[in-house]
């Protein structure tokens, strides 16, 4: 059967089998697959409707499991057929998919689901409908395990496929011009009575507001889940620091400081990931339909330290909008991601200060703010901050309880921009300097009162050796998460909790 939408004339999209021979490293597939157990009454309809599919397409049922190495990592795979009754899930299909999860989670192995399909099989009806609920039951409890579960949704995906175990993906990725979505659009129209709208139910749609992270064809999908890898199943215990990096700053005035944080030119989190770090995975938004274009949330490795990455990027927020409740729950997906995958949390402050409007209001952003400091002091992961400019107000807050915190020398914290503070004080903004100066608000200052724990040196101005700053930002972190490596968890969290309590006793 082909599946809807495919491009007539163009090249034909792989079926399960090509799709394992193109993903994974070859002649690894193990096959975990045992003959299904039929639900079909013999000699009925529907058993006669099997065995035609079976002996037409060679599959024994609409889904695909076992094993195989990618880029020398061991991986568990289940794989939809689209081919096999339009991909649909019955009892027996729900069972191989669930015996899978669960030897990958025994196993603790990674899983990659591939999905194509048209959701519940009709036939089997309510009791094949409720399959759903034990698939998605088995791919939480392999979540809960600290397991990475990856999603590629390919052409089609509809149904309770789509909404349930196709959803469930730590990351997702869906095929160029996938159709994806939850009622198919051939039903919509019968019900309805008119056609769903041309467009919506398309991957680069789906992408564009942020219910998926990439759109990857098949041949890119083997090197993009090998870079996840490399990151989610990196040692994070008892890693090397290595030398100590220099934290040697001549300090300038506050507002000098102030003013070089907010250049132009200076390097941002986007260029600190491009310059200084290796094994970068972009992640799009909440996954829930929301994102923030100047909150980048990343899996990263600096050096041979691996983290999820949060970071707000100063620039854009001054040529856009500020920090709005959609980007600290970007950032709050972020951390649930170091939690649930055990990955250190790395985040990057940099920001004028939080928006101040209508709709960030009534979006909850006090509240965001609030539940990120506390998901920050509460998190099990490792955790380091980075002040890399800016550091304004209750967004520049809301990222930064971590067990260590770093500060760019020309970084700062206030709790709102020095002209605001003095707006507050003398209805003027005349004085922000003098302002800036009297709340110890630079990287110095911030030392000395035991906010932060490392100044990193800009040698004279981070703007002017962008590379050589960003390579010092990244090797400071690698040695923090290293140290941080060497400490009990327990401990660890004990000790951050500690230090939030003394401060400024």
């Amino acid at each position: 059967m082909t599946p809807p939408g495919s491009p007539p004339g163009g090249p034909a999209r792989p079926d399960a089998r090509a799709l394992v021979e193109i993903v994974l490293d070859r002649a690894t597939w193990k096959s975990w697959d045992e003959p299904p157990a039929d639900p079909a009454a013999p000699g009925s309809p529907y058993a006669d409707e099997l065995a035609a599919v079976r002996t037409k397409t060679g599959y024994d049922e609409s889904v695909i499991t076992g094993e195989g190495t990618l880029g020398g990592h061991r991986v568990a795979v289940v794989v939809c057929e689209f081919s096999f009754m339009a991909g649909t899930i019955g009892i027996a299909a729900a069972e191989r998919l669930v015996r899978a999860i669960e030897r990958a989670t025994r196993e603790r192995l990674p899983l990659l689901a591939a999905t194509a399909s048209g959701g519940t099989r009709m036939q089997e009806g309510a009791l094949a409908f409720t399959q759903m609920l034990k698939i998605s039951a088995a791919v939480m409890d392999h979540r809960a395990a600290g397991l990475p579960y990856l999603v590629y949704l390919r052409h089609p995906t509809t149904g309770g496929v789509f909404a349930s175990w196709g959803s469930l993906g730590q990351m997702t990725a869906a095929e160029p011009g996938a159709l994806v979505g939850f009622l198919g659009p051939r039903v919509f129209e019968s019900l309805r009575g008119f056609p769903f709208p041309e467009g919506v139910q398309i991957a680069e749609n789906l992408h564009a507001h942020s219910l998926v992270d990439a759109v990857l064809p098949p041949e890119e999908i083997r090197d993009v889940v090998i870079r996840v890898l490399n990151v989610l199943r990196a040692p994070t215990r008892d890693l090397d620091p290595g030398p100590e990096p220099d934290e040697r700053v001549a300090a300038v005035e506050a507002w000098d400081a102030i003013i070089r944080s907010r250049r132009d030119d200076r390097p941002g989190v986007r260029t600190l990931l491009k310059l200084a770090a290796s094994d970068v995975i972009p992640l799009n938004g909440t996954g829930a339909g929301e994102n923030d274009p100047g909150l980048v949330l990343a899996l990263a490795r600096f050096g041979t330290a691996c983290a999820v990455v949060i970071g707000q990027d100063g620039r854009r927020r001054r040529a856009a909008s500020p920090l709005g409740p959609a980007g600290l729950r970007v950032a709050r997906r972020g951390m649930r991601l170091a939690a649930e995958l055990g990955l250190p949390l790395v985040s990057m402050i940099d920001t004028p200060g939080a928006a101040l409007s209508k709709a960030a209001e009534e979006g909850g952003l006090a509240g965001e703010i609030a539940r990120c400091v506390a998901d920050m002091l509460t998190l099990t992961a490792p955790t380091v901050s980075v002040l890399l400019g800016e550091g304004a107000g209750g967004a520049a807050l809301a990222l930064l309880p971590a067990d260590r915190v770093l500060c760019a020398e020309h970084g700062w914290l206030s709790p709102l921009p020095p002209e605001g503070a003095s707006a507050i004080l003398y209805r003027t903004v005349d004085f922000a300097p003098e302002i800036a100066q009297a709340q110890g608000v630079r990287s110095v200052d911030l030392r000395r009162d035991g906010i932060v724990d490392r100044v990193i040196p800009e040698l004279p101005d981070a703007a002017y050796e962008p590379r050589e700053f960003c390579l010092r930002v990244a090797r400071a972190v690698e040695y923090e998460l290293a140290m941080l490596s060497r400490r009990e968890p327990d401990e660890r969290l004990a000790a951050r909790r500690a230090r939030y309590r003394l401060l400024g006793l």
